[in-house]
């Protein structure tokens, strides 16, 4: 389901495939953990240990992880900090829970709207870019690593993910992709995330099949 199309012997990739979801207003179960997490500075995963450590794995190819350009997990424990906390719908809510809770970036896509049953994670290309939100604003793909379909379109990356993957209340289909280094994480650990990342969309989004692991690129 997921091939490695790069050069990049540090990065570890956890993944969740669920199916049957639905897409809605998180419960007040939901919202009172993620709550609980966001208000706890001591429950949140991103030390400088881990900062540093995804930074590094995205500086690799040319791409610069600061400022707007940093990892998406970076911007939740700012919005987490500042009591700015987004609450989008149950699914984003878990993908936030989780990103929040490893300290790592996270994706999740809505499989059928990318029209493929597989994925690679590659660079992307010179002049590649997509819109990230409503108002068309677009992200320059340059040397970051992506969440492709095989030999074509970008949908995710660790910074911001595309609006043509983007769910909505029709998904059926999702695709988690977590995204850190070898560095700073064991494959074990990855393992751990991945089934609460699975667990969490079993128990809040009603998904019938799920599915988790691990993965790295082969010569790592």
């Amino acid at each position: 389901m997921l091939h490695f199309n790069l050069d990049l012997p540090d990065l570890l990739i956890g993944w969740v495939r669920a199916t049957g979801v639905t897409v809605e207003d998180s419960s007040p179960e939901l919202t009172a953990e993620l709550d609980g997490v966001v208000a706890d500075p001591d429950a949140h995963g991103l030390n400088d240990e881990v900062r540093v450590g995804v930074r590094d794995l995205l500086r690799g190819h040319g791409y610069k992880p600061a400022g707007r350009g940093k990892p998406a997990s970076e911007f939740l424990v700012g919005a987490a900090i500042k009591g700015e906390f987004p609450h989008i719908n149950n699914l984003v809510d878990i993908n936030n829970l989780v990103s929040l809770e490893t300290g790592w970036p996270v994706s999740i896509l809505d499989i059928d709207r990318a029209g493929t049953e597989t994925f690679e994670l590659r660079h992307g290309q010179a002049g590649e870019r997509y819109p990230f939100n409503n108002a068309g604003h677009e992200i320059d793909l340059a040397g970051l690593l992506c969440v492709a379909r095989p030999g074509g379109e970008a949908f995710g990356n660790p910074v911001k993910d595309s609006m043509a993957t983007k769910l909505a209340p029709e998904t059926g289909r999702v695709l988690g992709v977590m995204y850190t280094s070898r560095r700073v994480t064991s494959p074990d650990e990855v393992e751990v995330a991945a089934r609460r990342f699975a667990g969490l969309i079993e128990r809040y989004a009603g998904a019938t099949n799920v599915e988790s692991g691990a993965a790295a690129p082969p010569d790592a």
